[in-house]
């Protein structure tokens, strides 16, 4: 058994090729209830997003039919709900990702699901149950999903699906990144680009929640009125654009507000300059993206006058480090935020069946758009 069946939850990936003209049969999707007395259990066929080689995910995504899926002792199949396409994902299938499953393999990386059925020896989870992986699991864009039950944490139902589907990869960075790097108490602020990303728009709400203030960076492009507004509706204290920064000097703009400690760039060249104008001395700006392509770009005097750090953040490299419990925890604290309406971000629910029409709205093919997920 390679690492990637298994990372991927399809013990025939060896069959996917003649599986592309697989015709899947009528089952139920019932969940099953009594399945523990079956020495052999198997997953209903399923269908998934696969790519067999790295590129533009437009051209080498397909949609397949995969065969069933034995079922072990110790397994759990889910019946997917929804899972998003996240840019990380994107990155994945161009190649381009640091860390990727190896071709063929099915997309997507986190998502909510419903057990459907589970092995002998699973005591944990039942039938019903919503589950995540946790920490996320690569190949979330498929019907059923069968792996180990230590990759499923269990989740309160009463969450909205789209927030299940989406709380790992975003809110968790945003979560990360304000416990991880300065202490910040009430009163004190932060400043951060990207502010209308996901983890941007955590970042304000989150902070906020800690009487932390925010100032926040996003692009001139139509419809950045609308976009500050909306930032402000969250909870942002303080929204410039770009080119309101181009001054020698950005103190005047604070207002009350203290010199921030900590920034966030996920943006890269002049959108990361800006951060670092904000910064106080000694402050720290935490770099977790780069949108722009662009190299940062840092003045003598930032290093020499301010002493500012620049520091990096990797939500999986974190992940890695065996924070299985603490990731647990800190996904129920969010799931809890989100249900409690503390925590909101727009996402669109797009059928499976129309996932072409998601991914090109991923790609930025027809302007900015919401987190796109998909419903199974």
């Amino acid at each position: 058994m390679t690492a990637l069946m298994k990372s991927v939850g399809v013990r025939a990936m060896k069959l996917l090729s003649s599986a592309v003209n697989f015709r899947l049969n009528q089952c139920s999707e019932t969940p099953i209830r009594s399945l523990r007395s079956f020495s052999t259990l198997r997953s209903p066929p399923s269908k998934a997003i696969v790519y067999e080689q790295h590129g533009s995910p437009d051209s080498v995504t397909r949609l397949v039919n995969l065969p069933p899926v034995e079922v072990r002792d110790n397994d759990v199949c889910v019946k997917m709900i929804a899972a998003p396409i996240n840019p990380s994902d994107i990155n994945r299938i161009q190649g381009v990702y640091p860390v990727r499953p190896p071709v063929p393999a099915i997309g997507g990386y986190e998502g909510v699901g419903e057990v459907y059925a589970v092995g002998s020896k699973v005591n944990a989870l039942s039938p019903g149950d919503w589950v995540i992986p946790s920490p996320p699991s690569s190949g979330t864009w498929q019907t059923f999903v069968v792996k180990e039950e230590s990759v499923w944490h269990k989740i309160d139902k009463s969450c909205p699906m789209e927030y299940a589907a989406t709380i790992t990869v975003n809110p968790l960075t945003a979560l990360r990144m304000l416990e991880d790097f300065v202490s910040l108490a009430s009163g004190d602020s932060l400043v951060q680009n990207g502010a209308t990303s996901i983890v941007g728009q955590c970042v304000i709400q989150l902070a906020r929640l800690r009487g932390i203030s925010t100032i926040n960076i996003i692009r001139d492009r139509a419809g950045s009125d609308e976009a500050r507004e909306n930032l402000k509706a969250l909870g942002a204290d303080q929204v410039f654009s770009e080119s309101q920064l181009n001054v020698k000097s950005v103190k005047s703009l604070l207002g009350e507000l203290p010199e921030p400690a900590l920034g966030f760039n996920c943006v890269g060249g002049n959108a990361a300059s800006l951060v670092l104008k904000f910064l106080r001395e000694g402050g720290t700006m935490v770099t977790y993206g780069g949108m722009s392509k662009k190299p940062i770009t840092v003045s003598t005097t930032s290093f020499i006058f301010k002493d500012l750090e620049l520091k990096g953040f990797w939500l999986q490299n974190w992940l890695s480090l065996g924070k299985v419990k603490e990731c647990r925890e800190m996904i129920d604290y969010l799931l809890g935020l989100a249900r409690d309406g503390n925590l909101k971000y727009e996402t669109e629910l797009v059928p499976f069946d129309e996932f072409p029409v998601a991914l090109d709205k991923a790609l930025g093919k027809v302007g900015r758009q919401p987190k796109q997920v998909i419903t199974f």
